[in-house]
């Protein structure tokens, strides 16, 4: 061995041989001591059918553009006869078809993409939603048009026909629609799968069709015959935990014979290359000779290194620097499967790395780069983190999937900018421009007549608000609701506020007050403001009834009521003198642009929409009267503000405030033209042009512009003035037309007034092109091409006047309008050819890029398309003043700074600031890039170069090799490696003085670079977790790490995955687990209160199905989760008082749209799907609760079908037992051993007790083997029960330890694990014996307690010494209460959810949970150190007997037995249950009696009646479990 660590041809080869030689040699002496050895593997597959390769590769394409995905599927309709028998073949053609489209770095992403099975999801939900239509019988392909299905193309014709009959179908999001021009044409929806005959057959009909613009052609995939397998995921990590055998809990029971599916897929390449020092794969590629030695030396060093003896805490002090200097020590190529595997199989590796002597360099380096650490990124000693390109990747929050899009996006931008021919150094700096639009804080200027002030005292704040929608009769509840608020505000800061209306009503000479009642109540206003009071004037707006139509009558009594002794009619009727404002008003209101009625400016800048609830519009408010107040402390303090100054005037003065607020301009929701691609293609080549793609049309219309400037004009080969324009407007429009030539005149009016703007024209023309229509086009165009700078600028000014066009098209010629210094003569010479090339080109462009129709006007600015603008809608010289005031401040001024530094020709440095921004500003808004500027990385980081001349990413990570983060990092890292360019430092963040083992775990991330074959060219089985050479004499539980979006669930496996014990194994433990449901998130709240909607209950399901799973809304963030598979569900209100009460009012993030009801929610992919809904009362419902005390939810629905799929359930037809007849019990189970004790104290409550029963169990933990018996037993003893099952939200804090999971269920989330027709719920431990019947328990009375506990027994007194909650913190916050334990409890749940115990629950726990040292008994600590807030009952004592603290004498009173743990005996649970209680025995044996009937009929094939999840559809299964 050399004395760098590693094996080399440098060491000599007689060394070599002499050590190994050693080493084989002292191996015969032990080996006949060598066992066999063990493994643990883990796979995890989907609940659908595994989708074909080719369709997830042409939904990656789809990302890309609509225009690649159309081209992959023409390349691949024929794809089955172009390919050869092997899956290996048909990988290749897929890929080597999609090289064409992609770039280097986009086919690599594409390979990661079908390893992940990344689009599976996606191409499965077409799938759910082809079986809604449902397929036409017998057909491997089919079409829907507008509801019609079919695979007869003889029929094609006679359903378009009257196809107009009925409505059009909604097409989602991730519909793949063909390029059309015409959108009335009736849509043709194609079922079917791509590449195979009948595809070919139907796609060729319908895209003749789609060219001829007679259809909208839209794609769906289906698969008529779907595959047996299933996909096969990766992207998750699998954690083999080492268990605390301080109690033991492992079951004795005999695991059964059998085979395990992925028990014989370890080769003899898996084993890990470096044990104790020796790398294998190395010498056994030097010396394949003393293979079998080698691999018998292997096995000896892993046994004698697993057999782990503790360490002493001195050893343990610097583990995690000794490890860093372990990881540094290896050559850079090798560092990151070095830190892999030290970290991920750590508890092994621990005793040898304390041998390891760290260099005094490198630890001062280490401590030098965590002050900076701290500093800058906020990370102390032991913190990890990750950026990519300057972006940080939580990896607690964010997954495989969520870095995929990432590393996409990254790559789209660094080869936009690569093809910008921007060379690669520059790209990272241009990178970290922050271009991204910010929200708006636009203001516009409120100095005007019509606004209506009051004035108080003095004011900083300038708050006020157009009136108008409920005066123009338009039922609107929010303008008087908004004038009481911002009454009560400004009540609050008298001293800094003043208040403003302006009313938008009806400005018709010829209407009065006494008709009109918006007329009136702005008379009546000015009246009370003129000669009464300013102030009395918003009082009198308070006092007008809201809500519903305004009626004049109603401003009359207000009037009347305050001001008896007026003439009404002198002040509302014809000659009232109280009508100032009315027309300067609404003109104010259509001059700002500031969007639809009511609107609240605040200093000028409008409020949002959802601001302008009444509850959140008082704290939106007074939050910003709080900012602003800091805002002027700072002015005033510089010296910017003083007594001299008129406030109002220096809030205007501010650089934010323009004239006009135009939504299209701040809407955040933009969309860009690619503006990346370099080309020397011109418009004037027309035939060339048609056939280029869109990305090279853009290139083409750029190269072929002269642009009009402030000076003069630019071309792409000159400036007239040197300076590089960072603002590049394109007024689009047909110039023959009046509203054409008005944007165009405001366009070159703004343009004269900036240095920073040029400007070009795209024609659109209205018409056919042809000469006599298109006079104004054509001299602009000729003009650009003939005359200078500026004569062409001032020629083009006169055509863009509306006389000008008139007299041209009333017979003038057009040298008539030429300005002086034109050479006319070159110009009409121009004019009047008769090539048309350019004016086909942009009408062309216009229709197959900007996807205008015929005549619409659209701006263009730096790439962001702006349109189409509405017939009649206004954009003038002040909305491009706005646009050029958010370019310069987001992205113009940055980038041309950067382009700068690149010294190139003006032009050209002006056309690449506008392509650059378009690319920037296109990608998903994120958080800023953090700068890396980490002087020290010479000893402390492990650093790997990239390629020279390539594009790359710059990836900094910060990690201590010893935690979780770093078992997660390293296979991340080197999967990010193997498939892009990457510029990778990794700097180790170590803690010191470590008192125990920084990790007791080994670990396993699942993750491949590419899809993997075996030797014959076929699939390989699928990613796996293998754990190889684990320690034996250990106890281990498995965990997976899945994304949060994820429902897994054990789905096959003989061993107990609670308690792995590999003594006891006979070669591998096989662990299946499936990808049972995604996750559906939400918050919901009530438009009216803002608050959450508390008991609000939403179904989810199909048209035909359409509740199939339902949930409860939390208080806690409006919180509610469903789950689903990949397809397009419906989302609605629960029938019942939900449905009755409420009624949705909005939604975010569905994929219905705005006014639809019903939501429809579309899952299809892997990444979290988190919506929002706000629902509003009925109007008749306003003061009905959900959570009353009168009323019962129905049962209709989901919570009562389910037990038709339930063995001892009820038939629907059946009459409903009452449900206060019914004893419900909730009880968690995880591991063999106590799902044993869980089906005893099933026995146990069942043998005594007539009443019906209903056990409700945590499906999230519970073996295969027990959901597969309990069906079978629910049968045979006659009770109902549930599987429920609720994801952990990923708001709350999460816990990593499984006992302390299963303990947070027991506890935090009992208001939504259960319907609200369950009012009573009994939790019972599993390893409880029942002695009396529980209906006694469940009518006890709680006296108005949510819940009731048994304290804990005091009677035995030697445990004294034990009873924590005698002394210290629990003494004294109990303050002579009881302790009480959580074994045994009874929940009024009606109350529970009344008095919201589980938000106050859930908001302790979030509290206390962040220190770990607190809540050491969660399920337990948790209720009683919130006895104050949420009292318990406490529970008579003979409820509960538990040897551990109860005396002997106690025991016969018992009504329940609990096995408590015992600390001073620590007695096996087994053995104390056949000891303390008799009839445990017995109870043991009946149940292994039917368990074994169970079996005997499972073999013959009879149990099928009792398992009736196994037999339905994929879909169909979530009808039979419950959810929530």
């Amino acid at each position: 061995r050399c004395s760098s660590g590693k094996v080399n041809s440098h060491c000599g080869f007689c060394g070599k041989m002499w050590m190994l030689c050693a080493a084989l040699l002292a191996l015969g002496s032990v080996q006949c001591f060598s066992r066999d050895s063990k493994a643990v593997t883990t796979t995890l597959t989907t609940k659908w059918p595994s989708t074909p390769l080719l369709l997830e590769a042409s939904e990656f394409l789809a990302e890309e553009s609509q225009d690649k995905f159309w081209d992959f599927v023409e390349a691949n309709q024929n794809i089955e006869s172009d390919r050869d028998d092997t899956d290996l073949a048909y990988y290749d053609l897929i890929l080597k078809r999609a090289s064409v489209l992609l770039s280097p770095v986009q086919l690599n992403l594409l390979k990661l993409a079908l390893s992940l099975r990344a689009y599976s999801s996606t191409v499965h939900s077409f799938q759910q939603i082809a079986s809604n239509e449902p397929p036409p019988p017998g057909c491997k392909a089919f079409f829907n048009i507008h509801g019609q299905t079919s695979c007869d193309t003889e029929r094609l014709k006679v359903m378009l026909d009257n196809a107009v009959e009925r409505p059009k179908p909604y097409l989602f999001k991730g519909d793949h629609k063909f390029p059309s021009a015409n959108p009335d044409a009736p849509v043709v929806i194609l079922y079917a799968e791509l590449g195979t005959k009948e595809f070919t057959r139907f796609h060729q009909l319908m895209l003749a069709k789609a060219n001829k613009d007679l259809i909208t052609y839209v794609l769906r995939h289906f698969l008529s015959n779907p595959s047996k397998g299933r996909v096969h995921l990766s992207g998750y990590g699998v954690e083999l935990a080492i268990k605390n055998q301080e109690y033991k809990a492992k079951d004795d029971t005999q695991v059964q014979a059998g085979a395990d599916v992925n028990a014989t897929v370890i080769g003899e390449n898996d084993p890990v290359d470096e044990v104790q020092g020796f790398l294998f794969g190395k010498l056994k590629t030097i010396y394949p000779e003393l293979k079998e030695q080698l691999k018998e030396l292997r096995k000896h060093l892993i046994e004698s290194t697993n057999e782990m003896a503790p360490l002493k805490v001195w050893q343990m002090q610097d583990l995690s620097f000794q490890t860093a200097a372990r990881i540094l020590a290896a050559p850079s190529v090798d560092a990151l499967n070095v830190m892999r595997d030290l970290s991920q199989n750590f508890p092994t590796k621990a005793r040898s790395i304390t041998k390891t002597v760290v260099n005094s360099e490198i630890r001062k380096e280490i401590e030098e780069n965590q002050k900076h650490f701290k500093g800058t990124l906020g990370l102390q000693p032991g913190d990890s983190a990750l950026f990519i390109n300057g972006l940080h990747i939580d990896l607690d929050v964010q997954d495989i999937f969520s870095v995929f899009d990432v590393l996409r996006n990254e790559a789209r931008v660094m080869e936009g900018l690569r093809s910008l021919l921007i060379d690669t150094p520059y790209i990272h700096d241009i990178l970290k421009l922050n271009v991204q639009p910010s929200d708006s804080d636009y203001a516009v200027d409120i100095r005007n007549p019509a606004v209506n002030v009051s004035y108080v005292f003095f004011f900083f704040v300038c708050l006020f608000c157009f009136l108008g929608e409920r005066i123009e009769n338009k039922p609107f509840f929010f303008s008087f609701s908004i004038i009481v608020c911002l009454s009560l505000v400004i009540s609050v800061f008298l001293s800094v506020c003043r208040i403003g209306v302006v009313f938008v009503v009806n400005d018709s000479d010829e209407v009065d007050g006494m008709q009109d009642a918006g007329v009136a109540l702005l008379r009546a206003f000015n009246y009370i403001s003129d000669d009464v009071d300013s102030q009395m004037s918003f009082d009198m707006l308070n006092r007008v009834p809201s809500g519903g139509k305004l009626k004049v009558e109603e401003t009359d009594g207000v009037l009347e009521k305050r001001y008896p002794y007026v003439e009404i009619s002198s002040i509302l009727g014809p000659d009232s003198a109280y009508d100032n404002n009315r027309k300067e008003g609404k003109a104010y209101y259509e001059q700002t642009g500031v969007g639809p009625l009511p609107v609240v400016l605040y200093n000028g800048m409008p409020l949002q929409r959802e601001q302008l609830d009444p509850d959140e519009l008082e704290t939106v408010v007074m939050h910003k009267i709080l900012e602003t107040t800091s805002f002027f402390q700072r002015t005033v303090y510089l010296g910017e503000l003083n007594s001299d100054h008129d406030v109002v005037d220096f809030i205007m003065n501010q650089p934010n405030v323009v004239p006009r607020i135009n939504s299209r301009v701040l809407s955040t929701n933009r969309n860009y033209l690619d503006l990346s691609a370099t080309n020397n293609h011109f418009i004037d080549e027309y035939a060339r042009f048609l056939f280029l793609d869109t990305k090279d049309k853009n290139a083409a219309v750029a190269n072929s512009f002269n642009y009009m400037t402030k000076k003069g004009m630019s071309t792409r080969d000159a400036s007239d003035d040197g300076i590089i324009r960072p603002v590049t407007f394109w007024v689009v429009g047909d110039f023959d037309q009046p509203s054409g030539r008005q944007l165009l005149y405001d366009a070159i009016r703004h343009m004269k007034t900036s240095n920073n703007v040029r400007l070009g024209v795209i024609n659109n023309p209205s018409e056919n092109t042809s000469n006599e229509k298109s006079l104004i086009a054509r001299a602009i165009w000729a003009a650009m091409q003939t005359q200078t700078a500026n004569n062409a600028k001032n020629f083009i000014t006169k055509m863009a006047k509306e006389e000008t066009a008139q007299a041209l098209y009333g017979g003038s010629d057009i040298a008539e309008f030429a300005v002086g210094g034109m050479d006319v003569p070159l110009f009409k010479s121009a004019y009047e050819s008769p090539n048309v090339n350019f004016l086909l080109a942009h009408s062309a462009y216009c229709r197959d890029v900007l996807k205008l129709q015929k005549g619409q006007r659209a701006v263009i600015s730096n790439g962001r398309i702006i349109g189409p603008l509405e017939e009649g809608e206004v954009f003038n010289q002040d909305d491009f003043l706005l646009l050029e005031s958010i370019i310069l401040k987001t992205s113009g001024e940055r980038i041309k700074a950067k382009i700068q530094q690149l010294g190139m020709v003006e032009d050209r440095a002006s056309d690449l600031v506008m392509k650059v921004d378009a690319l920037l500003s296109s990608q998903p808004k994120g958080e800023a890039r953090i700068e890396h500027t980490f002087a020290e990385d010479r000893y402390s980081a492990v650093k790997i170069r990239p390629k020279e001349e390539e594009v790359y990413f710059d990836v900094v990570a910060v990690v201590d090799p010893v935690t979780r983060d770093a078992q997660k990092l390293a296979p991340l890292l080197l999967v990010l490696k193997q498939l892009v360019n990457v510029n990778l430092r990794v700097f180790m963040n170590c803690q010191s003085k470590l008192s125990d083992l920084p990790l007791k775990s080994f670990y396993r991330y699942v993750l491949e670079p590419e899809v993997s074959f075996m030797a014959d060219s076929s699939f390989a089985p699928g990613p796996m977790a293998k754990f190889l050479d684990m320690p034996q004499s250990l106890l281990f539980t498995l965990n997976l790490n899945t994304p949060e979006s994820w429902m897994v669930e054990s789905v096959h496996t003989r061993y107990d995955l609670d308690n792995i014990y590999l003594e006891e194994v006979d070669s591998v433990v096989a662990a299946e687990y499936e990808l049972e449901y995604l996750l559906l998130e939400g918050h919901c709240f009530d438009v009216t209160t803002g608050q959450p909607p508390r008991g609000l209950q939403f179904t989810l399901g199909s048209a035909s199905d359409p509740v199939i799973v339902d949930t409860i809304v939390m208080a806690n963030l409006g919180y509610f989760q469903l789950k689903a598979n990949p397809g397009a569900w419906i989302l609605r209100l629960r029938k019942g008082r939900s449905d009755d009460i409420y009624k949705i009012y909005s939604h975010d993030g569905t994929d219905s749209p705005a006014e639809a009801d019903d939501l429809i929610v579309v899952l299809n992919n892997f990444k979290s799907k988190i919506i929002k809904v706000k629902v509003q009362k009925k109007p008749d419902m306003m003061k009905e609760e959900l959570l009353s005390d009168d009323t019962h939810e129905n049962d209709s629905g989901f919570w009562t079908s389910i037990t038709r799929g339930l063995t001892g359930g009820s038939k629907p037809e059946e009459p409903k037992q009452e449900k206060d007849d019914v004893i419900n019990i909730f009880s968690v189970a995880s591991g063999h051993l106590y799902e044993r004790f869980l089906r005893i104290m099933m026995l146990s409550v069942l043998k005594h007790t007539k009443t019906p029963v209903k056990f409700w169990f945590l499906k999230n933990y519970l073996s295969p083997t027990f959901k597969e018996f309990i069906p079978y037993m629910a049968e045979k003893y006659g009770f109902q029960y549930e599987l429920v099952q609720y994801k952990w939200p990923r708001w709350l804090h999460q816990q990593t330890e499984k006992q302390r999971i299963i303990w947070g269920y027991k506890i935090l989330f009992l208001d939504v694990l259960f319907p609200l027709a369950v009012d009573k719920i009994l939790f019972v431990d599993a390893d409880q014996i029942v002695r009396t019947d529980l209906k006694e328990l469940r009518d006890f009375d709680l006296e108005g307690a949510p819940y009731g506990y048994t304290p804990f027994c005091e009677s035995r007194r030697e445990m004294d010494g034990y009873r924590f909650w005698k002394s210290g913190y629990w003494a004294s916050h109990l303050a002579g209460r009881k302790y009480h334990i959580s074994a045994l409890y009874v929940v009024d749940l009606k109350k529970f959810r009344k008095i919201a115990a589980g938000d106050r629950l859930r908001g302790q726990y979030q509290g206390l949970s962040q220190d770990p040292n607190s809540l050491s008994n969660l399920d337990q600590d948790l209720p009683n150190n919130m006895i104050h807030q949420v009292p318990i009952k406490s529970l008579p004592q003979e409820w509960l007997w538990c040897e551990t603290w109860c005396d002997d004498a106690s025991k016969k009173k018992a009504k329940t037995i609990d096995l408590c743990n015992n600390p001073q005996t620590k007695e096996p649970k087994l053995q104390a249950a056949v000891r303390i209680v008799a009839e445990w025995s017995d109870y043991d044996q009946e149940i292994k009696r039917i368990y074994n009937n169970f079996l005997e009929e499972k073999e013959r094939g009879t149990t099928d009646s009792y398992q009736q999840t196994d037999k339905k559809h994929p879909e169909e299964t979530m009808n039979f479990f419950m959810i929530i």
